[in-house]
């Protein structure tokens, strides 16, 4: 870690809609001069370059990490996240890329070794953790607040699903709503919790409401999964793309303790407007309010520690942790 602060300068690797929500939360900082964008379609080229107006486009990821940037930002169809990021890493770039940073925990370690390797700090855009709600309720876990944490109900439903084809290809996308979705469940409560070791893992998939029968060739819309941890904690994780939810979303963090519980709730269907509360028994209090504008918040806090010289960090290992959690969902554990 370095003593002083640096601008540095940054390249985009795709500017579909995430990835320019992300250059605008990145581009407000003014931590960073954001100097080159990789993104073959013209459309998005140019609607990123409305937001970096002194960034130049360039073709492809060899282009871009000879553009003399120091860090990469990555917003491209998963199945290029592992390799993308590795050759970022092998170039001595910093690396912020979006979820799954791969499709299968080998994956997802070999990132993290190159990480490792290079010295370069790595960040994964595993945005729930940094809204107010979820950043309150991991304070009462960690002053033990709650007592002992028995029990914690996980729900990410998504009425719509994916829009690009490339979602229901397993070899594309390494799973569906599992890898999509419950990635940012199973990350919050291990996170929260303080990282315990999973024991055990058991899961139903289901794909247009029956049993996922050929995992190589489809991906489920509809999960189940039990995740025992040490120490005596139980996880229910469900999630869903296209269920008649009867909203768009469905989206919660339940944490049931001996001494009280607390939770994360989207409110009125929303994928953005998450609070947070404490419960007593039948009684509830609010533990964060509206507006909270957490989307780039994960992207910020990357940058700022890149700024201050940060380079690998070893917490960095949580996201393998993560990465085999979903292989045993999916049985490749």
């Amino acid at each position: 870690m370095g003593d002083r602060m640096t601008r540095p300068r940054l390249g985009f690797l795709g500017t579909g809609w995430i990835g320019r929500h992300r250059m605008a939360a990145l581009a407000a900082t003014a931590l960073a001069e954001i100097v080159a964008v990789a993104e073959p379609d013209d459309a998005c080229a140019a609607e990123a370059l409305k937001i970096a107006p002194g960034a130049r486009r360039v073709d492809g990821l060899g282009a871009l990490l000879a553009a003399g940037i120091d860090a990469v930002v990555i917003a491209t169809p998963s199945a290029a996240h592992a390799e993308q990021s590795i050759a970022a890493l092998d170039a001595g770039k910093a690396v912020f890329c979006q979820k799954p940073l791969g499709r299968t925990a080998p994956e997802v370690a070999a990132v993290v070794a190159a990480a490792e390797r290079a010295d370069r700090l790595l960040g994964v855009d595993l945005s729930y953790r940094h809204t107010a709600g979820m950043r309150a309720i991991r304070g009462l876990l960690s002053q033990r607040t709650l007592g002992h944490v028995f029990g914690v109900d996980l729900l990410f439903h998504n009425a719509w699903g994916p829009d690009k084809p490339w979602f229901y290809d397993p070899q594309l996308s390494g799973g569906g709503c599992v890898i999509d979705l419950g990635v940012h469940l199973v990350d919050l409560a291990l996170w929260a919790l303080d990282w315990p070791d999973v024991t055990a893992v058991e899961s139903r998939l289901y794909a247009k409401g029956a049993p996922l029968a050929d995992p190589p060739r489809r991906v489920e819309d509809y999960a189940l999964a039990t995740i025992d941890l040490a120490g005596g904690t139980v996880l229910r994780l469900g999630c869903s793309w296209g269920l008649q939810a009867g909203r768009e979303a469905v989206i919660g963090a339940e944490f049931f303790g001996t001494e009280g519980g607390a939770s994360l709730r989207n409110v009125n269907g929303s994928f953005y407007d998450l609070v947070a509360a404490r419960h007593h028994h039948i009684r509830e209090e609010p533990l964060s309010a509206l507006p909270d504008d957490w989307g780039g918040r994960a992207a910020v806090d990357w940058l700022t520690r890149l700024a201050q010289g940060h380079r690998h960090d070893p917490e960095a290992r949580r996201l393998v942790d993560v990465a085999r959690v979903l292989d045993a969902i999916y049985g490749r554990a």
